[in-house]
């Protein structure tokens, strides 16, 4: 059994893919465990020793910040805090995302800053390694104060209350107790803050999307070659001299990596009489290459903001301070998810151009890649499909990090909608992996028509591997299986296929 130890130490969102991939089971270290406690006996003695108001532990929430809660309320205000906060709508957030969501919580509460009890963290634990989700809706947060709708319906179930999914079933957070011989948190001062306070539900979406967008970023590469090489293109434009010449990393590398994939190509090879391709060809490296670069920026920040405490007030025992500040504030993520969507959707974007150029009957190819069109539309109808795709992954590219609804009775006067940046993200992740599927049917389709050259041995083991799950279209059938079969062909096997 593969067991991952939380601890202050650098937590990667490559390691993080790994826990989660490939079912790992966490711990707290020592050290974790060592912080968390005295970082909460500090709090209680500080409690115990001062009559000024510490906010969100002996005061309301928000704009009752100035509300002052008796000691034997304290308790009661946490869960009240829960309770309330827990005003989740829309779909549910997938149980991947919120494994990642409680992992990243548990991260942030080992550190020592927010207060916790150890109990509260270690049932935590126990959810993440007894695959209990709760359930968390994916619209309510302002990603400001924190996620503190999606992280008040993750919360609940530790005190018995909202519900999970566990072993394919929904039931309620006191079920799942029961059935595991767990008794409910009794929850003390602030720690219903410490774990509503936070960007976990965003960074968690933010995490997703790099694993995700990183697979689609390489595949993107392979699935253009094969284009490329389908279309009978020309290799001149990756020659590492002219990207020397401007040499930003990621369009060097996207160069250098075209330059393998069609390494031995007979295609390639034959000589062609005209000395340009379209941009969506000849301009894979600096497409291509952008995303890249901006996948490697958005990846530095999400590192950080892992890495860090984002509740409200922070702990600070070796300073003897409790601050009330705004870790919580999304805006360090906000841009950057933003920026990511947009980058991400030129993957579509340009994908969708290589596809038309495929169906549309020149270099040598069929109208709409079979070889008797006109009683067959063949792929005609695929490029209509991604293209509604790529459309609406335009709308989904509006920023949301440059809105921002005041809330609180305009304590909270200025907020991140962060969490609206996640959700676009994600669905802009989703639907540039199916214009990418829909481009690699095409591009598979229109190879075959090359026969008896062939491309190179990187490209024709990815074309062998696709046909095992994708076969050659003939006459008109019905498409919509083979773009699914594509997708999935996508998510199982790694962009080399070896």
């Amino acid at each position: 059994m593969n067991v991952h130890q939380i601890s202050a130490e650098h937590l990667t969102i490559d390691r993080i893919g790994e826990i989660i991939n490939n079912g790992y089971k966490i711990e707290l270290s020592d050290d974790a465990r060592n912080r968390i406690v005295r970082c909460r006996e500090y709090l209680d003695k500080k409690i115990s020793e001062t009559e000024a108001p510490i906010y969100g532990v002996t005061t309301g929430f928000g704009s009752l910040c100035n509300v002052s809660i008796g000691k034997d309320h304290l308790a009661q205000l946490q869960i009240n805090l829960m309770m309330s906060h827990a005003c989740g709508t829309g779909d549910r957030v997938p149980n991947e995302i919120v494994k990642i969501m409680m992992l990243l919580k548990i991260q942030s509460l080992s550190y020592g800053y927010s207060g916790c009890k150890l109990d509260t963290v270690e049932r935590l634990v126990d959810f993440f390694n007894n695959d209990v989700y709760p359930i968390v809706y994916m619209q309510g947060s302002l990603g400001a104060s924190g996620d503190l709708v999606p992280l008040a319906h993750m919360s609940l179930p530790l005190v018995g209350l909202g519900e999970v999914e566990y072993k394919g079933k929904v039931m309620t957070g006191a079920e799942v107790l029961k059935k595991n011989g767990w008794k409910p948190i009794q929850l003390a001062s602030k720690e219903g803050l410490a774990l509503l306070n936070g960007t976990q539900n965003m960074s968690a979406f933010a995490v997703w999307a790099i694993l995700n967008s990183k697979r689609l970023s390489d595949w993107a590469d392979v699935i253009a070659a094969m284009s490329l090489d389908a279309y009978c293109g020309l290799v001149e434009p990756f020659t590492d001299a002219v990207h020397q010449v401007r040499p930003h990393k990621g369009q060097i590398d996207t160069a250098k990596r075209m330059r393998e994939l069609l390494e031995g190509s007979e295609i390639v090879a034959k000589p062609k009489e005209y000395v340009q391709d379209p941009y969506s060809f000849r301009c894979v490296p600096q497409v291509h290459g952008t995303v890249k670069d901006t996948l490697a920026y958005v990846r530095s920040v999400i590192d950080t903001e892992i890495n860090s405490a984002t509740d409200n007030p922070t702990v600070c025992p070796d300073e003897d301070l409790v601050i009330s500040a705004g870790n919580f504030h999304g805006e360090p993520i906000a841009l950057p998810m933003d920026f990511l969507a947009i980058a991400v959707s030129e993957l579509a974007n340009i994908s969708e151009r290589r596809i038309y150029k495929l169906v549309s009957g020149t270099r040598g190819l069929p109208s709409f890649l079979v070889a008797n069109p006109g009683v067959n539309s063949g792929f005609m109808i695929t490029q209509y499909t991604a293209a509604s795709v790529v459309s609406l992954n335009k709308s989904l590219c509006t920023p949301s990090s440059v809105d921002s609804i005041p809330s609180s009775q305009g304590q909270e006067d200025h907020v991140s909608m962060g969490a609206n940046a996640a959700i676009k993200l994600y669905k802009v992740v989703l639907n540039t992996e199916r214009v990418l599927a829909i481009e690699l049917f095409n591009a598979a389709q229109a190879l075959e028509f090359r026969r008896p050259l062939k491309s190179s041995d990187a490209i024709q083991d990815v074309f062998k591997a696709y046909r095992e799950v994708v076969p050659f279209i003939v006459n008109d059938e019905v498409m919509y299986p083979h773009i699914s079969n594509s997708i999935d062909f996508l998510r199982n096997n790694a962009p080399s296929c070896k």
